[in-house]
């Protein structure tokens, strides 16, 4: 039997540096619950899904849909939650990176524009989470998940869920009475 041999190299090679353009994904229940994780490298920073791009032409729907499944092995697009469960909210901020974390960015990059969607999944589901990222998970209600993130930005995005909701089921009722 012949075994390939990788390169010493390989395995030296450095991460190219993040994109600094993000989705934050509020996955949520219809009640409201919303899935928090914590992440890995920060005992006790609670978040929603966040990721960013791959590569500069990746869609941002892309993005969302593989950082929830990386993230959550909650698939956006199959029976359970079918890919009109993903809503982009069409908004989007620039942040500060903390310091912590501009190292997985190209030198002098120190903002990202981060964009905000939400998922509706049908109920609390059963969780997969990637361990080099994120150690546990919960569902709370959303005000109570807005309280127990470290993100500011993170928490009004929370906060601001209902009335995203509303405004999306409301332009979905009048956009089916002009047909």
């Amino acid at each position: 039997m012949y075994r390939a041999r990788v390169a010493p190299s390989f395995y030296a090679m450095p991460k190219p540096p993040k994109i600094p353009q993000s989705v934050l994904v509020i996955i949520h229940t219809p009640a409201l619950d919303v899935l928090l994780i914590e992440r890995a490298d920060h005992a006790g920073f609670w978040q929603s899904v966040t990721g960013s791009k791959d590569r500069l032409d990746e869609p941002l729907v892309e993005t969302a849909t593989r950082e929830v499944a990386e993230e959550t092995g909650i698939v956006i697009g199959g029976t359970r939650v079918p890919q009109s469960a993903l809503f982009d909210w069409q908004y989007s901020i620039e942040y500060e990176i903390y310091p912590e974390f501009r190292h997985r960015y190209a030198e002098g990059v120190i903002h990202n524009t981060e964009h905000w969607f939400s998922v509706q999944v049908p109920e609390q589901l059963e969780v997969t989470l990637a361990p080099r990222e994120h150690t546990a998970f919960l569902w709370l209600p959303y005000e109570e998940a807005a309280s127990r993130c470290f993100s500011s930005s993170n928490a009004d995005a929370i906060l601001q869920l209902p009335r995203r909701l509303a405004a999306r089921s409301a332009n979905a009722h009048v956009a089916g009475r002009s047909r």
